[in-house]
């Protein structure tokens, strides 16, 4: 067995946990390698907590010390104790104390790892990504009954099925004639890091049975992986999952490509991208995707989350709570004007504002941005993650958090984004192709000592209604979100003043 094949089969291990790019973590691991004579040093992917990269774990027996970017020469110093017989903990960031044989990484009792929860995120940054030998698949033998009759939601802005029972689009699609095809929409060109990106580097294998499971769950020999064009790399990574897990799948999926523009992430816009349509624009519907789809197959589109999430419950008989509104967790990415971001995964009893713990603001909170470039503006974090909670609240459920420090202009903020939904919305449907630049004119009028405050909420209305694609249903949320919680801002606009001091031109 080489130094890096499995990580479980070894009581004694030293695992990095990095990105693949990473320089650094390859000269960490490069290090690591170059000390070690009989422990294995095994790169694992990230864990979602990106200030401590690359991250170190010397295990032996129950007991893990992590180090959080450690020096080459430091590193070769641990591995020197650790092939010595003890775990190096004296300058450690955090030590935990674990079942030996976990698949799951251990949570320290401080620090970002410390926060929320390690259930779908449990592998990453812990098993070898490309390893099969380092993961349970359910997908051959265990149907998908446990996510379909706790009533799962599907996750992400991607999903045909997102904050919907994702079993109703089963149902249609192995009910409707024709042969079902399986769709993973993992293309996303919002800029923002969602759980997507953290599951694809370091959990691929739990990913990819999640398709396998849904695929037999309706009856599908098709599976399609969508990924960016641009993310050259993402798609060499998945290529080679695919390859090293293809022996242990019942439906091993082909990889695609799609445009790197944001309206192809749309999940009928991905499946325009998928048959090769010149011009990507959402579908009308009804029907649904899951009643004709790609190449007018009945499909079922789901996100990365999505797939682990059902990977979860059909290993885990019982994980999933079928009295909850939204079952299972909620991967979140917190970012912004953060020294770094983070991804966790939150329970349906926590907070939003739980997940911020896990990252260190440049400066004082004034604002957030929840559910993705057109999600809600709010000054409080104290709402549960599940959808019901954030629909509430007027906040998107696209699992991103946007922290946003008081030098930000919450007039600016708003205006960016309904210019962003003026320039990327398909054109398709007239509230979503005018809609969108009357809402940018009416902010830039702002600047001018015009602020038409019902005639931006009737037009939001009126777009929410009436609009067939996504961006231009939510395009008016960033700006009305923002008028409620911050109008003196945009009164002060109107008379010349921008009270943060950092708008010096019209939008």
């Amino acid at each position: 067995m080489t130094q890096e094949t499995t990580a479980l089969a070894h009581s004694t291990v030293v695992r990095v946990s990095t990105e693949r790019q990473s320089q650094s973590g390859n000269r960490v691991r490069s290090a690591a390698r170059a000390a070690a004579d009989s422990v294995p040093v095994v790169r694992t992917g990230p864990t979602g907590i990106t200030a401590a990269t690359p991250l170190v774990m010397f295990t032996s027996g129950g007991q893990t010390a992590f180090y959080g970017d450690p020096s080459p020469a430091t590193v070769r110093d641990l591995v020197d104790e650790l092939e010595a017989g003890t775990v190096p903990t004296a300058a450690a960031d955090a030590v935990t104390e674990h079942d030996p044989e976990t698949a799951s990484l251990p949570v320290p009792e401080r620090g970002p790892l410390s926060v929320g929860r390690r259930d779908v995120l449990g592998p990453c940054g812990w098993v070898a990504p490309m390893e099969p030998a380092d993961w349970a698949f359910v997908s051959t033998e265990q149907p998908a009954d446990a996510a379909a009759e706790a009533g799962l939601l599907g996750r992400g802005r991607g999903d045909a099925a997102a904050d919907e029972p994702i079993a109703e689009a089963w149902e249609t699609a192995s009910t409707t004639d024709g042969d079902p095809v399986v769709v993973c929409n993992a293309n996303d060109a919002s800029g923002l890091s969602t759980g997507d990106d953290t599951l694809l580097s370091g959990a691929p294998m739990a990913v990819l049975d999640g398709i396998a499971v849904v695929a037999k769950q309706v009856d599908a020999d098709d599976a399609v992986i969508y990924v960016n064009e641009s993310q050259t790399a993402v798609q060499a990574y998945l290529r080679e999952a695919i390859d090293a897990a293809a022996d242990m799948l019942p439906v091993v999926p082909q990889l695609v490509a799609g445009p790197d523009e944001y309206r192809a992430g749309e999940p009928t816009a991905a499946l325009e991208a998928l048959e090769g349509a010149d011009r990507i624009e959402p579908r009308l519907q009804p029907p649904s995707p899951a009643k004709r789809g790609l190449y007018g197959r009945p499909t079922v589109v789901h996100t990365p989350r999505t797939f682990a999430q059902v990977q979860r419950a059909v290993a885990e008989p019982g994980s999933l709570d079928a009295d909850a509104a939204d079952p299972g967790t909620r991967i979140v990415t917190v970012t912004g004007d953060v020294a770094a971001p983070a991804t966790v995964e939150l329970g349906s009893s926590a907070s939003l504002a739980a997940a911020c713990e896990a990252v260190e603001m440049d400066g004082s909170f004034k604002m957030a941005c929840v559910g993705g470039v057109l999600g809600g503006i709010t000054r409080s974090l104290g709402v549960a993650p599940t959808a019901q909670s954030l629909r509430a609240a007027g906040l998107g459920t696209d699992g991103v958090v946007e922290l946003f420090d008081g030098d930000r202009c919450a007039v600016e903020t708003a205006g960016k984004r309904a210019r962003f939904a003026s320039t990327e919305n398909s054109g398709r449907c007239v509230p979503g192709r005018e809609g969108t630049k009357q809402l940018t004119e009416l902010l830039r009028d702002v600047y001018d000592g015009s602020f038409e405050t019902e005639k931006i909420r009737e037009l939001a209305r009126v777009m929410r209604r009436s609009s067939n694609c996504q961006v231009g249903a939510h395009a008016p949320r960033p700006v009305t979100t923002a008028i409620d919680e911050f109008e003196p801002e945009f009164r002060a606009h109107t008379n010349g003043r921008c009270p943060s001091g950092t708008c010096t031109e019209k939008l």
